[in-house]
């Protein structure tokens, strides 16, 4: 499913990083008809794109720095990303808690009463003031804290909204590859020649071939700056800026479904929101990041910040040896470098190149304005032959996302219903991480032993082969942390047993790998 690839092909667009915004745009230009490779250097979504606070939200908090135009486009896009993607989508309500000290009541209700005006479609619920003496939120914060707000946004499985982006622009007709890095890239007259050079799994060679392009889109999130530099024509990259968002994870701190949004004394905010039935995900920091290519990780220090803000506002207190996992992603923004990193706008900016074969570089951008993003990067390379000029992934669902107008939790019920022995829990996983694509995981089987291997509890062979065939999962990392969250619950035996497993199936099963017809190369 869309690895096909022979030297010989000369693809309208190449696509160089599957993060979330090269996925889309892989995906919008294959279903626009035009021939496109999608390569990454690693897994599909494994760097910022999976490493989110996890929501499709206008951003609050941006209307304080006069972002409107942001705020607007990304709530209309987050009712339209409900709607086409409800199965790996839902709405989440939040408590906003209010503090004499910080912002005044009137002024968080007017925020809320313009956020409640810029959404188009008003598929969520209206804001409304609430008493947290009276309201189930309360229960679990400070008791000086009694007046409070609520409002919707939407929760998002953010890396499966990279995967399923993948996954479509492959079923188009994409041709997407991941740990391929492009080694070399330089125009050749009106083409691109862009070298790709891959680990072979049997050997410890590498195989690398070249391929042409008409044209190249630049979707590299952090790394975007060291392949602009060299092609943009006149342009300067001063005011970009690389800044580390990281989040902790912590044992369930509150039993009710609601999500916070707590100020802290910066005036900066922080995310405390339910995940992964039995977890509590707090972030996320902002702090400027110097080395786009060294491990990124979460600070002490960060780490201290984000328990401080938390423990204002909670009654049970959250401290540094109470983190069970914690991620970090690092984003490109374009702005004012004497600005606090947590003003620089997340609105995007492409970049645009014809003086030769064109490219497209894209800066900055958030998970929720993606679909939009990458509909303006096709436009600009609008004049490419074969080119399909109407927009098109505004009504489209993406894959499994078919629940017939079902919730999750719904879907869930009639998955257990219709598969009796079914276990709830992984009834709702499946629901809210496949949607009407749980059928192909549970086609033919009639109980949990015909799922296969058990690699750790909910994790059955079954879901691991489905992923490896038709999700491009090609190790265990891949599966559990990226194609599901299931790496919080596992240790390094199992981790390490799935790895042999799936390394035994890829070996068998060439017809996942990839087809190079080029040399190969010590």
């Amino acid at each position: 499913m869309g690895t096909e690839l022979n030297e010989q092909d000369i693809f309208d667009i190449a696509v160089i990083g599957g993060g979330i915004n090269g996925a889309g745009v892989a995906r919008d230009a294959a279903g626009r008809g035009l021939k496109v490779l999608l390569c990454d250097k690693d897994d599909f979504g494994q760097h910022t794109s999976s490493a989110s606070t996890k929501l499709i939200h206008g951003g609050l908090r941006y209307l304080e720095n006069f972002h409107f135009k942001l705020v607007r486009h990304s709530l209309r896009e987050r009712e339209i990303l409900f709607r086409n993607s409800p199965h790996i989508i839902w709405p989440l309500r939040f408590v906003l808690p209010h503090k004499k000290s910080l912002r005044p009541r009137w002024m968080i209700r007017a925020g809320l009463l313009i956020y409640d005006s810029l959404a188009p479609m008003n598929l969520l619920p209206k804001s409304r003031k609430i008493n947290l003496r009276r309201h189930v939120a309360g229960s679990t914060l400070k008791p000086e804290l009694r007046h409070s707000f609520e409002y919707a946004d939407c929760w998002v499985q953010d890396s499966r909204l990279v995967i399923l982006n993948v996954v479509d622009a492959a079923n188009a007709g994409a041709c997407v590859l991941s740990r391929a890095p492009c080694t070399k890239l330089e125009r050749e007259n009106d083409f691109w020649r862009i070298t790709l050079t891959r680990e072979s799994e049997y050997s410890m060679l590498d195989r690398t071939m070249q391929i042409r392009a008409r044209a190249v889109v630049n979707a590299t999130g952090a790394w975007v700056e060291s392949i602009a530099q060299q092609f943009h024509r006149d342009e300067v990259f001063e005011q970009m800026h690389l800044v580390r968002g990281s989040h902790i994870v912590v044992p369930k701190l509150f039993d009710h479904q609601y999500a916070y949004i707590f100020q802290h004394t910066d005036r900066r905010v922080v995310f405390c929101i339910p995940y992964e039935r039995d977890y509590t995900l707090i972030g996320t920091t902002e702090v400027s990041e110097d080395n786009p290519d060294g491990e990124c990780t979460i600070t002490n220090s960060e780490i201290d910040y984000l328990c401080q803000a938390v423990n204002r506002y909670l009654k049970t207190g959250v401290r540094r040896d109470d983190v069970v996992w914690s991620y970090s992603g690092v984003r490109a923004l374009f702005g004012d470098s004497s600005k606090d990193a947590s003003k620089l706008s997340r609105d995007y900016i492409l970049k645009f190149d014809d003086s030769q074969a064109p490219i497209v570089s894209i800066f900055g951008g958030k998970i929720t304005t993606y679909r939009l993003l990458a509909e303006d990067a096709i436009e600009m390379l609008g004049g490419l032959k074969g080119f399909n000029t109407s927009k098109w992934t505004d009504g489209a669902i993406l894959p499994g996302a078919d629940i017939g107008g079902y919730s999750t939790a719904d879907f869930a019920d009639r998955l257990s219903n219709q598969y009796r022995w079914l276990p709830a829990p992984l009834a709702q996983r499946y629901a809210c991480h496949y949607g009407s694509r749980a059928h192909e995981i549970l086609n033919g089987c009639v109980d949990t032993y015909d799922l296969g291997q058990e690699f750790s509890p909910g994790l059955y062979q079954a879901e691991v082969d489905y992923l490896i065939h038709h999700e491009f999962a090609r190790c265990a990392e891949d599966v559990i942390w990226r194609r599901t969250r299931q790496g919080i619950r596992m240790d390094a035996s199992q981790i390490s047993q799935l790895n042999e497993y799936i390394d035994s199936v890829r070996n068998l099963e060439d017809s996942t790998e990839v087809v190079f017809n080029a040399s190969v190369h010590s």
